[in-house]
């Protein structure tokens, strides 16, 4: 299976049913017969530029970005390459290490960007601390933004 059909199948996925979690993608592939580890199926959702969004029940599913996540998208991808210059996942959270003076632009960024699997930020001078929603950990944090650091977005 080529990277090609794996990412088309994603986005089919994503617009036919309600997937909030890496977890429910990876085994919604396995029910059509592709295998993807979490890691792939992490860089893919990233490199698709797929966003949370608020279902009917208000759970937080994976939908297509629209024009303004497509830019917020960018102005992180901007950002984490300008400020950060370190990330250290430790159990739910991910230290973002930035040059000294420069850790509050990034986590205004990191906020304004919403990202669902983000659950919020703190910021001192240096270090911000990032907290992952529930049920994901601080390297699951760190492999998502690695993608933007990279040019994978």
């Amino acid at each position: 299976m080529s990277k090609f059909d794996r990412q088309g199948a994603i986005l089919r996925l994503v617009k036919e049913r309600k997937l909030g979690t890496q977890a429910e993608v990876a085994e919604a592939l396995r029910e059509q017969g592709l295998e993807a580890v979490q890691t792939t199926v992490s860089r893919d959702i990233a490199q698709l530029g797929l966003v949370k969004v608020r279902d009917d029940e208000g759970r937080l599913v994976y939908a297509l970005p629209g024009a303004a996540d497509l830019a917020r998208l960018s102005e992180l991808t901007a950002a984490l390459r300008r400020f950060a210059i370190g990330m250290t996942p430790t159990g739910n959270l991910l230290v973002i290490t930035t040059p000294p003076g420069h850790a509050n632009a990034l986590a205004r960024v990191l906020d304004a960007t919403a990202l669902g699997d983000v659950a919020g930020t703190v910021a001192g001078d240096d270090t911000i601390f990032v907290a992952a929603r529930e049920g994901l950990s601080g390297a699951d944090l760190a492999e998502q933004l690695r993608h933007h650091l990279e040019g994978e977005t």
